[in-house]
């Protein structure tokens, strides 16, 4: 007689997560990722929310948008590209071998409570990093092993602007899994079959039809509700016929400090420099973001520098996010509308308004000539 044969247990698509439960979900979840959560820290300079790796004292905050995105976890901030070390020939003793020892080392990750702009960030990104003529290893070794479980945005301030770039607060371009957050808990869905594993390790009950119903209405609102009302049609051309008009550069950028905070809280801002670290006779090869608002950063090793001053640089930088970028890549604007680089400025530059103001400029120049 042929043994039966056992019934796999079916895993569910959607599950409800209680509030009181979500700690020891993420708890389980943690034993087979790494999960990063957004948390809050306070201190007597004032509160940040940061993504962090979850353990057991974290508490996840969701209740608005993170100060920092969650690039880090796939572009990490500073990360050591490969090891090396010279060693004698053994049989040229006037010459030496290099040795190079790979540091690629991508965990499983999940990224839970993500906003629909930070993965954005990460599909622009994309274009740079795993489409372009050099394939980024590291970027794509992390890209690969990570999930994202999507918060459906219902938190939108006024620095954002989301729906203006070509997303939204229930866009789940890029995600895996999509969290809608209800009164009672959150509600689990999943988008691809990446997600199954995570849904199946939540160990969860699908939702009633009560939290089903529930979670579908606040995805309706967030479906249909407009963020921002910057128009960015005809920024290419804006920015490429006032490229040598200094005058709106310095209405727009005269009071920036270069701090380069823009660029750091920016989910689509990617650049980086690289560097050496060697003692004796092993070293490292590192990579660290950058910033185009720094001085430095076009500097050549002759003194000459393209972008001397901040007006250039800034130029640069909304340039490159409304012009260069979307001409290179297919019209895409590398700008996921978080509205960080808003809320994070020291002197209160608001890029929607610089990306106005030089095509309001460009606007009146055509007409005039």
């Amino acid at each position: 007689m042929t043994p039966a044969k056992k019934a796999k247990k079916k895993i569910e698509e959607k599950i409800f997560i209680p509030q009181e439960k979500l700690n020891e979900v993420l708890e389980r979840l943690s034993k087979h990722f790494r999960v990063w959560v957004p948390v809050l820290s306070s201190s007597s300079n004032g509160w940040t929310v940061e993504f962090r790796p979850f353990t057991i004292e974290s508490e996840p905050f969701f209740t608005r948008q993170s100060t920092m995105p969650p690039k880090s976890v796939i572009l990490p901030q500073g990360e050591t590209l490969f090891q090396y070390e010279y060693v004698k020939n053994s049989d040229d003793p006037s010459k030496q071998d290099l040795i190079l020892k790979e540091t690629i080392n991508a965990e499983k990750t999940l990224v839970f409570g993500a906003r629909p702009c930070d993965v954005r960030g990460f599909v622009i990104c994309d274009w740079v990093f795993l489409r372009g003529l050099y394939l980024d290893v590291y970027y794509k070794s992390r890209r690969e092993n990570t999930l994202f479980a999507t918060l459906v945005c219902q938190d939108a301030d006024d620095a954002c602007f989301c729906s203006s770039v070509g997303g939204g607060p229930g866009d789940m371009e890029g995600s895996d899994i999509r969290i809608t957050s209800t009164s009672e808990g959150f509600v689990l869905e999943g988008l691809n079959d990446r997600a199954k594993e995570v849904i199946s390790l939540c160990e969860c009950d699908p939702p009633s039809e009560e939290q089903s119903r529930d979670a579908q209405r606040i995805q309706e609102e967030a479906k249909n509700r407009i963020i921002g009302s910057l128009d960015v049609s005809g920024s290419v051309e804006a920015v490429k016929g006032q490229f040598q008009n200094m005058g709106v550069w310095r209405d727009i950028a005269e009071s920036c400090l270069s701090c380069g905070v823009c660029t750091y809280v920016c989910p689509t801002c990617y650049c980086f420099t690289i560097t050496d670290e060697i003692q004796g006779l092993k070293g490292e090869r590192l990579r660290s973001w950058d910033s185009c608002m720094f001085h430095q950063y076009t500097q050549e090793a002759s003194g000459h520098n393209p972008r001397p001053t901040k007006l250039e640089r800034y130029r640069n930088r909304l340039g490159h996010k409304f012009c260069y970028f979307p001409l290179r890549y297919g019209g895409v604007i590398a700008c996921c509308g978080c509205g960080r680089c808003i809320r994070s400025c020291p002197v209160s530059i608001d890029i929607r308004s610089a990306v106005e103001r030089v095509k309001e400029v460009h606007s009146n120049a055509c007409v005039c000539s």
